[in-house]
């Protein structure tokens, strides 16, 4: 791949994959190799930095205000209702003959704002996320965005943090993606040059590795695949290599002293243990392809 700028996207169909351990393995390797910057898209269970041991001492922090929610001007409220009868949400509730708001259960739909014949409700920006930066120990910026507790628009978090990249000088972008299909991982393949799929050799893994391609495909990105745990079921990773074809790019052995080393927040790369190993081998066949 020719490109100045290249970013690959780590997706998966399901969590707990291995999807940030691969990410934060391989932001480590290609560190050495090319000014990279890493990117935790996984913007409602954010675990990027954990993996790296870099989750405290962030250098900058930046609030989202990507959401609108609705806010009543009490003084020119008639309390006619109409917005609590038609709030498909049940946000909207009378509380001491005056309207109220429950922000948990609003989806900022604008609805009421558009029915209030006083003009009372007005859609205003809120705080749902926030965006931290730092340089980590192997010399690549960190950027990690979170949605709030109860607030909405993930996908849009996550256009911020993209954006936010954008102001540092890189030669390779590594994302980690949210697991699934929703808004997150839309915005997260939005612009990527290429994507590894992350799979487990279960049934339901192999059926979610199949749904997410989908979404990768309707955007005509080229990917490869890593299966994790490829020793707990050895039938079913056979038949992910085999349908994966020429796009297999590796796999990960189940190992129970991962568990241990992320618990002391140990890095897989800084380790002994066989996934090093491994993940080194995937590293090695993509270098093949990116330079």
């Amino acid at each position: 791949m020719s490109k100045e700028k290249l970013k690959i996207a780590i997706v998966s169909g399901k969590g707990g994959v291995g999807k940030s351990m691969l990410a934060s393995s391989l932001a480590i390797l290609l560190s050495k190799e090319k000014k990279i910057i890493a990117l935790d898209c996984d913007v409602d269970a954010p675990n990027l930095a954990i993996w790296l041991n870099e989750d405290r001492n962030w250098e900058k922090k930046i609030s989202i205000f990507s959401s609108l929610k609705p806010k009543v001007n009490h003084r020119k409220c008639k309390n006619c209702q109409k917005c609590v009868s038609k709030c498909k949400f049940g946000a909207m509730k009378i509380v001491n003959n005056r309207v109220e708001i429950n922000p948990f259960l609003c989806e900022g739909c604008g609805l009421c704002e558009v029915l209030c014949p006083e003009g009372a409700i007005k859609m205003m920006p809120v705080k749902n996320g926030e965006i931290r930066i730092k340089r980590t120990k192997y010399g690549f910026v960190l950027v990690s965005g979170y949605l709030l507790p109860g607030e909405t628009g993930s996908g849009k978090v996550v256009d911020e943090i993209k954006s936010s990249a954008e102001s540092f000088d890189y030669q390779l972008m590594i994302i980690d993606s949210a697991p699934g299909r929703g808004c997150p991982v839309i915005s997260a393949l939005k612009d990527v040059d290429l994507v590894i799929l992350v799979g487990e050799p279960t049934l339901s893994g192999f059926t979610d590795l199949k749904k997410v391609k989908t979404v990768v495909d309707h955007f005509h990105i080229p990917y490869f695949v890593v299966v994790n745990k490829w020793n707990a079921n050895i039938n079913n990773f056979k038949k992910i290599k085999r349908w994966a074809g020429s796009n297999f790019l590796g796999k990960i052995s189940y190992d129970k002293r991962i568990f241990e080393a992320i618990s002391r927040l140990l890095p897989i790369i800084e380790t002994d243990l066989p996934a090093k190993e491994e993940i080194t081998k995937i590293y090695q066949k993509l270098k093949e392809v990116l330079f």
